[in-house]
């Protein structure tokens, strides 16, 4: 099993699937997700409309979607909600839904390695510490340990702190 946490920009990963944490609608938005949507160009987009909404919902909290990578350095983008930490009913199951459901589409799909941002520790508010913990422990499971997974995480603070979790 390979889990590594690199302090850097997700956009830029070399893998087979990136993980975006995005909204309900997958259209793009804030944060990670307008990231993602802005390197990988128009063709991102393009897929997440041939995603069946309902009721204007392509990806509910919990789960995850996957579609083709665009213009990025990779074969997929496995598209998660998180959960808003303050809102959200259980947002640990959530989460933890989110890791697992994404893990095993990238499974489903034969990808050997995967990138993952901090789903849920912008503005959607998850503590850090909890969601490191979350995320570290999932992945970890032996079901993945065919997998080469990187945390991508922005910024000194988010990798000095799942950095401690490690």
């Amino acid at each position: 099993m390979s889990i590594r946490l690199i302090e850097g920009d997700i956009t830029q990963a070399r893998v087979d699937a990136i993980v975006n944490a995005a909204n309900p609608v997958m259209l793009g938005g804030g944060g990670v997700d307008g990231a993602i949507h802005a390197a990988a160009g128009p063709a991102l987009l393009d897929a997440c409309r041939r995603v069946k909404a309902i009721h204007g919902v392509r990806c509910p909290t919990g789960e995850a979607r996957i579609t083709t990578a665009g213009d990025l350095n990779a074969r997929y983008v496995i598209h998660t909600v998180g959960p808003v930490y303050h809102t959200a009913n259980d947002p640990e199951a959530l989460l933890i839904s989110c890791y697992r459901q994404s893990l095993a589409l990238a499974q489903m799909h034969l990808c050997r390695s995967i990138a993952f941002p901090a789903i849920s520790c912008g503005i959607y508010g998850y503590p850090i510490e909890d969601a490191a913990d979350i995320a570290l422990d999932n992945c970890q499971q032996s079901e993945y340990s065919d997998l080469v997974i990187r945390f991508y995480l922005f910024g000194k603070t988010m990798y000095s702190i799942w950095s401690d979790m490690q």
